[in-house]
């Protein structure tokens, strides 16, 4: 009798839909697949959205959205929570109030703070950037890019990459408890994001993949951290795991063939070269 497969870990995204299927949900459900664990959802907007650009975003009614969750949790065990856009500052509201309250006060949270898309499409409004700031203390870990941090901060983008430890000090001045800021806007031969605990900062280094392949970069990795974490001690050793997975991933991204614009990562690299070594 074959023994039966352990429990896998259950992940919630909580975020938006992306037609083309490189960002948003259904990104983040692929990449919990990819790693390992059981994807759960929580839809807070539709857009039209391509490799090329989103045309229309429309919001899940906010009740609508409270039910989502709350029938949700009620019946599943949820060991770890991603949040991604929220688009509206009432959507940030009540998520923020479901994270603090009831089955998922004390489950582990990885926020990233969508706010613009890759091709540039704006995916929260402006008067909602104050809501994500009040959120930040419930994250675990927060995981802005360069122009994220600083919309947060209120300061232009950091420049370079010797900037990134200021501007994540600020960030957890503001209440985040843990700060990976993405330095991939940044210019150089490398890939250098900051991580920032209370054991201070450390630069994360790796190789710059030349690819077009970039669309929902920010969602699979935060993602890739959430999937990751319930396999790991600390969030250090998950961050630094999702982060090599990811570069794998963008690597393989142009086989894809996926679309005219920046198309999407490639979320089962791995599965796709074992089955065409056996």
């Amino acid at each position: 009798m074959t023994a039966p497969l352990p429990r896998p870990p259950v992940a919630l995204t909580i975020a938006g839909s992306d037609p083309s299927g490189g960002a948003g949900i259904q990104a983040d459900l692929k990449t919990f697949s990819a790693l390992g664990a059981f994807g759960t959802s929580v839809i807070t907007a539709l857009t039209a959205q391509s490799t090329t650009g989103v045309t229309d975003v429309h919001e899940v009614p906010v009740a609508h959205v409270r039910a989502q969750l709350e029938t949700l949790v009620a019946d599943v065990r949820i060991d770890v929570v991603k949040v991604g856009m929220l688009a509206s500052a009432p959507l940030v509201e009540v998520v923020h109030e479901l994270l603090t309250t009831g089955p998922l006060a004390a489950t582990p949270v990885v926020l990233d703070p969508v706010m613009v898309s890759t091709s540039g499409s704006r995916l929260l409004a402006p008067d909602a950037v104050d809501a994500v700031r009040a959120l930040l203390p419930r994250a675990d870990v927060v995981t802005p890019n360069v122009p994220e941090a600083g919309v947060l901060l209120d300061e232009p983008p950091a420049a370079a990459a010797a900037d990134l430890p200021e501007q994540a000090r600020r960030l957890r001045e503001l209440g985040a408890r843990r700060v990976l800021l993405k330095g991939g806007h940044l210019d150089g031969p490398e890939s250098v994001d900051l991580w920032l605990d209370d054991d201070g900062p450390v630069a994360l280094r790796g190789p710059r993949v030349a690819t077009t392949a970039t669309h929902g970069t920010g969602c699979t990795l935060s993602s890739a951290i959430a999937a990751l974490r319930p396999r790991h001690d600390g969030w250090r050793p998950a961050v630094r795991e999702a982060r090599g997975w990811l570069t794998e991933a963008l690597r393989h991204g142009e086989s894809l063939e996926i679309g005219a614009g920046a198309g999407p990562v490639h979320h089962f690299h791995e599965l796709v070269r074992w089955r065409a070594t056996t």
